[in-house]
């Protein structure tokens, strides 16, 4: 079923009529969510109260032009807490979100960098809510759009959204509504924003806030650049009061942090970064050859069966292949990549979403603004070409804060893979040469950066955090190939593998680079320290070097130290058809007395048994039976009474999803259920209390939940 409903003109949903197989209830779910919405600080906004909306008063911004903004509403900060506990059943705000509602109702632009799971879109949903007018989500998640509208809905906001699966009818009744005052909050595709259509219709509404969703795609250094987020800025700019701007994603470096300011033009903004860790998530990482990946899989998912988890493929052959593999192992999973029909992945998609398909096997093309909070585990079937890319991946485990794992098994054939994808990637017609070659040029840093991930000896999260300059980074795009400090958490600090020491022939390498001055690539360089007779090495005279034959590892092993020192950033490898090595920004440190480097060379299996994620001990590189006992361990050694009530309300949770159309989630999280089952409240304002339990999901679920809590505590 596609939940990218078209709505109405009678609410925001159609009838059931309209929509080939959508629930009976669907629509009347909508229409009620709509009509029922009411907002503080924003009563004229009401339903069919065009005439009625107010002009927007002007801001008043230290250090800025008022006439910059379009303004700022009679709202505060504990108006828009009141709209978080009312609407969201949340006490307070995360960390981070406070200080851009607080810019944001303040008149001030706001640039967020928060790690998936940490709740960025209350940072607009909030202000959107209590500002007066139609705020504006700029997002690229076109498919996800009806199911983000529908969240809004059930927690009693009014949402609309409009894009290509609407009709042109459709979207003129939008449109319509949205003039007329029924609408708080609108998504849009960033390609819209260049239609006259639209131009017209935004120019008849108030629109105090603009959010850029994903906001790292404006920028060619980021790992989702995509043309038309640099359509943005003049659209914001061609407003006579310019709105409000607030842009946020989970990943950026500061390049593409300074992209992201420039390219949106946005002003003096008040900027946060709230941290890139997610300590919740286990970090693991195995080398394995192709068939031995498999097999891996296999045994891991059969670890977890209860759990949810995606498993992501570089390519669309890996992706049919895998899942017809697994399918063969009697392991269930759905499939998602660009080449299917749309609708069906749409109902891969749907199925995911619903826990009616545990594993989900997908391309890149999967995942960006997924909201599904209760996936356990993130695989990697191959390794991805950046750290960006990889960490917005893994990122999709454990968004409700619980304790997830993140497993990447890579091979060579992965790095050629990348650097295939890279070079014969090409470019689009919005970019010149110029610009192509320098997208290359940094695509291939990234990929240097993440061959460094996959080959440390170090601790895995602090390679994470170095990348991302959270602390110690000298460059973007180097990170440290080793590291004293450990996180505890990682298949690195925690598991056994070999880690040699080739100190010597890192120094030796670095000292042949210098001497020949970035003439040549990792073969020719290896040549020569390891003492080859070749007749270029001989005709050149390069047998007279001091690091000629200093060398007895092979040329693999060589080559692979070169690769870990451009990852280091201590070399640097050129682009073009013929890349050669030269120095890095760091190379001073292999001179250094101080200077240790060292590899992996073998991973040995685990003696002992492993263990879920849920229960404190690693459960990479063995065998055992997490996924059975999985759900015991969030709740404790003692919490046999709260497992048992949490799986039946589950049970309640999917029969009530079920029942009209859509996600698990947005009924209840995880984290909310098992708030229930903590607290385990007899009356309506004891439900209430239950974080993400708002007066809306009160009046439409409170008692069948209620019940269900008081028939558990009177059977025992």
């Amino acid at each position: 079923m596609n939940r990218n409903y078209p709505m109405s003109a009678s609410g925001c949903a159609p009838s059931a009529t309209q929509v080939e197989g959508a629930h009976p209830s669907s629509a009347s779910s909508f229409v009620a969510g709509a009509a029922s919405a009411s907002y503080p600080s924003a009563s004229s906004c009401s339903a069919g109260s065009a005439s009625a909306r107010p002009s927007l008063p002007r801001p008043v911004v230290s250090g800025l032009s008022a006439a910059n903004f379009a303004g700022v509403p009679s709202a505060s900060l504990d108006d828009a807490r009141a709209a978080l506990t009312r609407y969201f059943g949340y006490r307070d705000f995360r960390a981070g979100q406070q200080f851009i509602v607080e810019s944001v109702l303040q008149g001030r632009d706001a640039l967020g960098v928060m790690p998936t799971g940490a709740g960025k879109s209350m940072c607009y949903q909030i202000p959107g809510i209590v500002m007066p007018g139609l705020a504006l989500v700029v997002s690229p998640l076109v498919s996800l759009m009806g199911d983000q509208v529908r969240a809004l809905i059930e927690a009693g906001v009014r949402g609309s959204y409009l894009n290509s699966t609407l009709t042109p009818g459709q979207q003129r009744t939008v449109m319509k509504r949205a003039v007329e005052g029924t609408y708080k909050i609108m998504y849009v595709a960033p390609e819209r924003l260049a239609d006259p259509v639209f131009r017209e219709f935004v120019s008849q509404v108030e629109v105090p806030l603009i959010a850029v969703d994903e906001a790292h795609c404006v920028s060619q250094w980021g790992q989702d650049f995509r043309p038309s987020y640099l359509a943005i800025r003049e659209f914001i700019e061609s407003f006579e009061k310019r709105p409000i701007v607030v842009a946020l994603t989970a990943t950026a470096t500061e390049r593409v942090r300074n992209d992201i300011t420039t390219l949106l033009g946005l002003r003096d903004p008040a900027e946060i970064v709230t941290g890139f860790d997610r300590p919740n998530i286990r970090f693991g990482v195995e080398r394995l050859e192709p068939k031995q990946k498999r097999a891996r899989i296999a045994g891991y998912i059969a670890e977890h069966l209860r759990e949810s988890g995606i498993i992501y493929c570089s390519t669309r052959k890996d992706v049919d292949a895998l899942t017809e593999w697994l399918g063969q192992q009697g392991i269930s999973a759905t499939r998602y990549h660009a080449g299917m029909p749309v609708a069906h992945r749409q109902e891969s998609q749907r199925r995911f979403i619903d826990d009616d398909a545990l594993v989900m096997v997908a391309t890149n093309a999967f995942g960006m603004g997924i909201d599904k909070s209760n996936v356990r585990y993130v695989i990697h079937y191959n390794m991805p070409k950046s750290i960006e890319a990889y960490y917005q991946e893994a990122g999709r485990a454990g968004r409700d804060g619980e304790p997830s794992e993140c497993l990447l098994l890579w091979s060579d054939g992965d790095i050629a893979t990348c650097r295939y994808f890279i070079e014969e990637g090409g470019g689009n017609d919005e970019l010149s040469e110029e610009e192509v070659q320098r997208v290359k040029s940094a695509q291939r840093r990234m990929l240097d950066g993440m061959v460094g991930y996959c080959r440390t000896t170090g601790c895995l999260r602090r390679y994470i955090l170095d990348y991302f300059g959270e602390d110690s980074r000298n460059e973007e795009g180097a990170a440290f190939a080793s590291s004293a400090e450990s996180c505890g958490n990682c298949s690195n600090c925690l598991g056994d593998f070999d880690a040699i020491d080739v100190t010597d022939t890192a120094k030796q390498c670095v000292l042949c680079v210098r001497e020949v001055q970035g003439a040549f690539g990792k073969s020719m360089i290896a040549d020569i320290v390891r003492g080859s007779r070749s007749q270029r090495v001989i005709e050149g005279e390069l047998d007279r070097l001091q690091s000629y034959n200093t060398v007895s590892d092979s040329a693999a092993q060589v080559k692979e130290v070169i690769e870990l020192l451009v990852a280091a950033g201590i070399l640097d490898i050129s682009d073009g058809t013929y890349p050669v090595v030269g120095l890095g920004a760091r190379s001073f440190e292999a001179e250094q007395e101080s200077f240790t480097f060292s590899m992996k060379k073998i991973r040995r299996p685990r003696k002992k048994a492993s263990h879920s994620p849920f229960d404190g001990a690693p459960s990479f590189g063995g065998s055992g039976a997490g996924g059975a006992h999985a759900t015991p361990g969030v709740f404790g050694a003692s919490g046999g009474g709260e497992v048992e009530l949490f799986e039946r309300l589950r049970v309640l949770r999917k029969n009530i999803a079920d029942a009209n159309g859509i996600a698990p989630y947005i009924v209840f999280s995880d984290k909310a259920l098992r708030d229930m089952c903590a607290r385990m409240p007899a009356t309506p304002e004891a439900f209430l209390l239950v974080s993400g339990v708002g007066e809306k999901k009160l009046e439409r679920y409170g008692e069948e939940f209620l019940a269900e809590i008081a028939a558990f505590k009177a059977e025992r």
